[in-house]
């Protein structure tokens, strides 16, 4: 590893954490720098999760007042998503590194997918939490307003319930971001947004602090394997931590669209570039 690749590597990693908790999508940041290098896929796949895993436990710890309340959610949701990322992990490293190099280009534009639907997600989310707040009429015909999302973080116990469904959406999130980390964030955001009533930045703590469960067990599992460039994850661990704390602070300031479109251009060019060379 050069100077060049080393210095690469640590602004994709700092890139990477701080747009994993703005928006999402840091790998697509971070992976293709580390085929730059010169990693194989596979390689560069599993380091970007090593890597990577403290940009999202810098973001949890930015997020750390919107989850100061959500233990009950936490310990609801926490199993599903380690289960998810353990299947995940397990899933890629059964994967001839052949055959992941094949379907890499398409789980690209897959991700890429998920960050342009982020929007659409965002307005049902809004839609839903719209119509969560509707006025009822007493037989006096004493207006009532019953809110389904109240303020200050006091809600009530229906608001906290966490459905069967929602613990199956992050399962199945947990699996996809273990096997390929890229719109981790965008699917679990999707998934507790429409089917959990919340500010929208309290879901956004919830689904950073569930990300780096998924990630950290992938890691658990991939640091048995000898198949993680210890040099650039090490660059990428202190400086995706750093990317996560930085980017959690500009995410309650930020409009995101500007930087998503960013990413998603990056990760069509990316996939378009490993089409033609395989």
């Amino acid at each position: 590893m050069g100077p060049g690749d080393a210095l690469l590597a640590a602004g994709a990693g700092l890139l990477a954490g701080a747009v994993n908790a703005i928006a999402g999508g840091g790998t697509l940041i971070a992976f293709p720098a580390l085929l730059a290098t010169g990693l194989p896929a596979l390689t560069a796949n599993i380091t970007c999760s090593v890597g990577l895993v403290t940009g999202y436990a810098g973001g949890a710890v930015g997020y750390r007042r919107e989850l100061a309340d959500q233990v009950d959610r936490l310990r609801a949701l926490g199993p599903p998503a380690l289960l998810g990322g353990l299947i995940g992990a397990v899933i890629l490293l059964a994967t001839p590194s052949s055959s992941f190099r094949a379907v890499v280009p398409y789980l690209v534009l897959a991700s890429c997918l998920l960050l342009a639907a982020q929007t659409r997600l965002a307005a049902v989310v809004a839609r839903r939490r719209a119509h969560t707040v509707t006025p009822v009429t007493t037989p006096t015909a004493t207006p009532v307003t019953t809110p389904a999302v109240p303020a200050a973080g006091a809600q009530p116990p229906a608001a906290r319930t966490v459905t069967w469904p929602t613990r199956f959406g992050v399962l199945i999130a947990g699996v996809y971001g273990s096997y390929f980390g890229a719109g981790l964030g965008v699917l679990l955001l999707g998934v507790l947004g429409i089917l959990l009533t919340d500010d929208l930045q309290r879901t956004n703590g919830l689904k950073t602090l569930l990300a780096f469960g998924v990630n950290a067990v992938g890691v658990v599992v991939f640091l048995i394997t000898a198949k993680v460039a210890w040099g650039y994850a090490g660059i990428l661990v202190v400086a995706s931590l750093a990317g996560g704390l930085i980017g959690a602070r500009i995410a309650r300031r930020m409009h995101p669209a500007l930087l998503r479109a960013a990413v998603i251009t990056l990760g069509v060019v990316v996939a378009i570039v490993l089409l033609v060379r395989g």
